[in-house]
């Protein structure tokens, strides 16, 4: 149900994660976010760091807020992501020191960035049915939610990422195993639903990534059936995102430089979600034209405009150039300008994804004016406001 964008056009957002700033010193490990909340250092450090995510977005002028994954711990790489999420769910047991059977660390070993990522993830086993959770996204977006009129975008690792991030030491298989965590998801999903967020994003569908996999356990219509048991009637209730993108840790790729969405397209397209968000700059948008033709009319498309994996701030130009790009395959009222994944988990500094998120909106002014669209107003680009007087 398009709610947030309904009747919009080139509308911007980021992905999710933004950088910490370096006096947010607090962090859970654990403890349910309602229990950092009660204790004074981390409330007070918590909700500045929302104020802070928020003056940089109006500074900005993006159209979509994130909360910039500010309940997360300041891990190694963004290893919070997910052990966020499997510390909070009872049935998972405490991490061991173990490398995870990963796929993408097939052609890797010690001396690698993503080897020494891995090794601190310290896999967990599911040792039971998996039961409550407590990932209390419905409290995270009641935090940010009266600091804006804009509305927030709260996303979360979901089933399918963790299904790989947890050994199964319980269930028949693996399905049986994705299945217990889908349900379980759904219900923290429709929680947040509840409390009247906006837009709820799902990150991300195994589809993608393992469907270049040899011999992958779970098929891609076990995916999309999975992804969509996880959303479960949502749609009736908030606008559902499902981010795709190739991996951040540290703003590192998973799989291989040449790797293409042209085989998940068909897949990504029956799931049960309002926009599909995909990575695109990294690759200089080669994808887009396929995506634009692959993906129904009966979604939005969130292009990835600008890159997470690089410090060089794009030029406001070549974010113009690739969203005319995207005007060629996908129609304006359908088209999203993001980020190709989060600004945080350890990629950049705030500064860098401040500038990045200024120069995502002045690229769609740019197009916005071609089109004679309304362009967003940009607080950080009035000269009567800059501190270093312009030549005259």
């Amino acid at each position: 149900m398009f709610t947030a964008t309904k009747g919009k056009a080139l509308l911007t957002t980021t992905t999710g994660a933004l950088p910490r700033p370096s006096w947010y010193t607090e962090n859970l490990r654990g403890a349910p976010l309602s229990t950092g909340f009660a204790h004074r250092s981390y409330r007070e450090q918590h909700f500045d760091c929302l104020s802070c995510h928020v003056a940089s977005q109006h500074r900005a002028g993006i159209d979509i807020m994130v909360d910039g994954d500010t309940r997360l711990d300041d891990d190694v790489a963004g290893r919070a992501w997910v052990s966020y999420v499997y510390e909070r769910i009872a049935g998972v047991g405490a991490p061991r020191v173990q490398v995870q059977p990963s796929a993408a660390m097939r052609d890797r070993g010690p001396g690698d960035f993503i080897w020494e990522v891995i090794e601190t993830r310290m896999t967990p086993h599911v040792e039971r049915a998996i039961g409550e959770t407590s990932l209390q996204l419905d409290r995270a977006w009641k935090a940010i939610a009266p600091m804006t009129d804009r509305p927030v975008k709260i996303g979360s690792a979901s089933a399918q990422v963790l299904v790989h991030m947890i050994a199964n030491s319980h269930y028949r298989d693996q399905i049986a195993f994705l299945d217990a965590l889908s349900d379980a998801f759904n219900r923290e999903y429709h929680a947040l639903a509840d409390a009247g967020a906006p837009i709820v994003q799902v990150e991300e569908p195994g589809i993608h990534q393992n469907i270049h996999v040899p011999n992958a356990p779970i098929s891609p219509a076990q995916y999309v059936a999975a992804f969509n048991r996880e959303v479960k009637g949502l749609r009736a209730k908030t606008e559902v995102w499902c981010h795709t993108c190739w991996g951040s840790p540290g703003a590192q790729k998973m799989y291989a430089a040449d790797v293409s969405y042209e085989k998940a397209l068909p897949w990504l397209d029956q799931l049960d979600a309002d926009v599909l968000t995909f990575e695109a700059a990294t690759n200089g948008g080669k994808d887009i034209p396929l995506i634009g033709k692959a993906i129904g009319k009966d979604k939005k498309i969130a292009i990835g405009v600008i890159s997470h994996r690089t410090l060089q701030v794009e030029r406001p130009e070549e974010v113009a150039a690739m969203i005319r790009l995207c005007l060629q395959s996908i129609e304006p009222e359908r088209l999203i300008l993001t980020s190709d994944c989060g600004f945080g988990r350890q990629s950049m500094s705030r500064m860098h994804a401040f500038y990045k998120m200024v120069s995502l909106v002045r690229g769609t002014n740019m197009v916005r004016r071609e089109l004679g669209l309304p362009e967003a107003p940009i607080p950080a680009t009035d000269a009567n406001l800059s501190m270093v007087p312009l030549a005259r």
